[in-house]
C-alpha cells in the first residue's frame, strides 16, 4: 500500500484548542515536521505493536491528504489532492517534551516505527465539501476526538502552498493536517476506530 509514498509531512498545532490543551502558543505559520515512510501502517483491523518503554504513547487523529500531481504555483488544493484518509499521528509525549527542552528535533518522538497508522483512502471531495463532515476517533467505543477542517488554523490551501513552496510537493506525498483537542495516552489492548461522519475509516488494536 505504501511502496510509492515519497514524503510524509505533518502539521503541528493546527487546531487552537489542541495547542491550548498542551500549553503551546498558536503558530504564526504552519509548523511542519516529517515522519519516515516506515512509520506508516495500515489500520485494517489488525494489532499494531508500539514501544512501551519510553513513556506514554499519545494518539492524535487527523485528516490525511494524498497528493495526486506535481504542484504548480497557483494550483488549487482541489486540483492537487486526489484522495484522503484518516490517520493517527502517534507521539512519545515524554520523549517529545525532553527534546523540546533541549531544542532538539522531534524525530525520535514522532517518527518511530508504526507511528503513523492510517485507514483506507477515499475520494477527496474538495476543500469546501470536506467541511460538511466531522471526523472522529473512538477508543474502546468511546469518542475521544472530533474535528472538522473548518476549525483549522491554517486551511488546506495554506498548508499545501506552504509545504510546496518551502519543501516541495508532488505525487504520492502525504500530509497529516493536524489534530483537534482531546489527545491522550494509549493503553495496552485499546481498540482505535476512526470515523468519517458515520462511516468507519480505520480500525486497529494497540499492543504496548
Amino acid at each position: 500500500m505504501f511502496e510509492n509514498i515519497r514524503n510524509v509531512y505533518c502539521v503541528g498545532r493546527n487546531y487552537a484548542l489542541h495547542a491550548a490543551e498542551l500549553g503551546n502558543d498558536v503558530p504564526e505559520y504552519p509548523m511542519i515536521f516529517t515522519k519516515p515512510t516506515h512509520a506508516l501502517v495500515e489500520m485494517n483491523g489488525q494489532s499494531i505493536l508500539l514501544p512501551s518503554s519510553q513513556g506514554g504513547v499519545h494518539y492524535e487523529a487527523e485528516l490525511v491528504l494524498h497528493i495526486g500531481k506535481a504542484y504548480e504555483k497557483g494550483m488549487h488544493v482541489d486540483e492537487l489532492v486526489d484522495s484522503c484518509a484518516l490517520g493517527v499521528d502517534l507521539t512519545l509525549r515524554e520523549v517529545q517534551n525532553e527534546l523540546k527542552k533541549k531544542g532538539h528535533p522531534w524525530l525520535a518522538a514522532k517518527g518511530f516505527l508504526r507511528s503513523a497508522p492510517i485507514g483506507p483512502f477515499f475520494p477527496f471531495m474538495g476543500e469546501q465539501a470536506m467541511q460538511q463532515t466531522d471526523f472522529s476517533l473512538f477508543i474502546n467505543d468511546i469518542e475521544v476526538q472530533r474535528g472538522n477542517t473548518s476549525a483549522m488554523i491554517f486551511n488546506l490551501q495554506t498548508i499545501v502552498d506552504y509545504i510546496a513552496e518551502t519543501f516541495g510537493l508532488g505525487p504520492d506525498d502525504l500530509i497529516y493536517t493536524g489534530t483537534p483537542a482531546g489527545v491522550g495516552a494509549l493503553a495496552h489492548n485499546d481498540v482505535l476506530r476512526l470515523q468519517w461522519g458515520n462511516e468507519q475509516a480505520g480500525l486497529c488494536t494497540i499492543q504496548l
